[in-house]
């Protein structure tokens, strides 16, 4: 008898199902790795999900051997949700590439339609000026959040140097550079005079 999948796989398979059946295409990718086991470690949590025959998920069991396993960080998490493009070359990958790369592409190309599930509940009109709203505010909190950024950088760099600025590091890399070939030099010549 195998173990019961524990509650973070099934709370976990829920939305991605609902995604996946807004996206023929994502079930078509997944069917062909219809069986297999993809787990999904990030400390101090896992979940593991099989990928069933219709393309979607569902909780493995307890104990189920991976096929893929994709080592997460929090801050690579954090990346995630940030939609960092070039965070997948950063996300240790072991077991199945093709699945690998599958996940990949789901990652890059599958979409919450937001605008559509709210549609259902409170119309169409209210959905939209909803999603836009939505997006206004995260435009907006992307650029209050490059600006803090910024601002902190600068006052850690100028007014409070607990930074580097880069321009300082690049002279100091100079200087390192030219204090190393002038202790060579002295070292040789000093091998010179005991030798002479």
């Amino acid at each position: 008898m195998m173990d019961a999948a524990s509650p973070l796989d099934r709370l976990a398979g829920a939305p991605l199902n609902h995604l996946l059946r807004g996206n023929a295409w994502a079930r078509d990718l997944l069917k062909t790795h219809a069986g297999k086991v993809a787990r999904f470690d990030c400390l101090p949590f896992t979940v593991s999900l099989v990928i069933l025959d219709s393309g979607e998920t569902a909780a493995a069991a307890a104990g189920s051997t991976p096929d893929v396993t994709v080592t997460l960080t929090p801050g690579l998490l954090l990346r995630i949700a940030a939609r960092d493009q070039n965070v997948w070359r950063d996300i240790r990958v072991d077991g199945d590439t093709a699945l690998a790369g599958v996940l990949n592409q789901l990652w890059q190309h599958l979409r919450w339609d937001a605008e559509e599930d709210l549609s259902r509940v409170f119309g169409d009109i209210a959905a939209h000026r909803m999603t836009q709203s939505l997006r206004l505010f995260e435009q907006w909190a992307r650029a209050g959040g490059d600006n803090l950024a910024r601002s902190f950088s600068e006052y850690w760099t100028e007014e409070r140097p607990l930074i580097a600025a880069a321009g300082d590091l690049r002279v100091f890399a100079s200087e390192v550079d030219t204090l190393r070939d002038d202790v060579a030099r002295l070292e040789k010549r000093i091998e010179r005079l005991r030798a002479g």
